[in-house]
C-alpha cells in the first residue's frame, strides 16, 4: 500500500529544513581536520565549501542576495563563491561554528522554503557521500524533495531534466511522469535528478540512460 505523506505548511516544512541542518552538524562534529579537504559532489568543491555554500544562503535575504547578483554582473556561480567565502571561516572549526549558528534560521534568498529544503538535502548529500557518512532519511522528508524537483527547473533544470520520463520510487509514494521507466530509491531519484552522476548507478529502467544523458555538471 502506499503511504500517505500529509501535507505541511510553510511553518511545517521549515521545521524539517531545521532538523536536517542539526543533523548534519552532530554528522560532522567528529570529523578529523584532514577530511574537511574531501571532494564533495559538487565540482571543484570540496566539503567544507558545500557547508560554507548552506550556511551563506541561510544568511541570505532577497536584498541581500540582489546586492550581491548585481555586485557579480549577474553571474550567479560568481556569487555563490563569494557568499560562501564570506562563511568558510578560517579554520573547519569556524565553518562548523557559523553553519550551527544557522541551524533555526528561517532567512533566505527570493526562493520557495521547499527549495531550501532541496538545498539541505542534496547538499548534506554532496557532503555525506564522499565522506562516507550515512542518513536514513525520514520518506516524507525526502518525498517532499523529490516532487519539489520534478516540478521546478528554479535552482536546478530538474523538470527539463526528467521531461518524457517516468520515475518511480521503490521505497516511498514518489512517481511522476510517463514514458521510459527510471526506478529507485527516492533519494537515489532526487540525487540524479540534479545530476549526481554517482547515483545512477543505483537506478533501474530503460529511462536511466536517457536520464543520464542529460545529466550536467552538479
Amino acid at each position: 500500500m502506499t503511504e500517505y505523506i500529509p501535507a505541511l505548511d510553510r511553518t511545517g516544512v521549515w521545521a524539517l529544513v531545521h532538523a536536517e541542518r542539526a543533523a548534519l552538524a552532530d554528522d560532522l562534529a567528529v570529523l578529523t581536520t584532514d577530511r574537511w579537504t574531501t571532494p564533495s559532489l559538487c565540482t571543484g568543491l570540496t566539503v567544507r565549501e558545500v557547508l560554507a555554500h548552506l550556511t551563506a544562503a541561510a544568511s541570505l535575504n532577497p536584498v541581500r542576495w540582489m546586492l550581491g547578483v548585481i555586485r557579480c554582473r549577474w553571474d550567479f556561480d560568481r556569487q555563490v563563491l563569494m557568499r560562501l567565502n564570506e562563511h568558510l571561516g578560517d579554520t573547519p572549526d569556524d565553518t562548523l561554528a557559523g553553519f550551527r549558528r544557522i541551524i533555526t534560521s528561517t532567512t533566505k534568498p527570493p526562493l520557495p522554503v521547499l527549495a531550501m529544503l532541496g538545498e539541505q538535502i542534496v547538499h548534506g548529500q554532496d557532503i555525506r557521500r564522499p565522506l562516507g557518512l550515512d542518513r536514513a532519511y525520514p520518506i516524507g522528508t525526502v518525498t517532499r524533495v523529490a516532487e519539489y524537483f520534478a516540478g521546478s527547473d528554479l535552482t536546478v533544470p530538474t523538470r527539463t531534466r526528467i521531461r518524457g520520463l517516468r520515475l518511480a520510487a521503490t521505497d516511498g509514494p514518489f512517481t511522476t511522469g510517463a514514458g521510459p521507466l527510471v526506478s529507485g530509491a527516492t533519494l537515489a531519484l532526487t540525487m540524479a535528478m540534479t545530476g549526481r552522476q554517482s547515483y545512477y548507478a543505483e537506478l533501474t529502467g530503460d529511462g536511466v540512460p536517457i536520464l543520464l544523458s542529460r545529466c550536467g555538471t552538479a
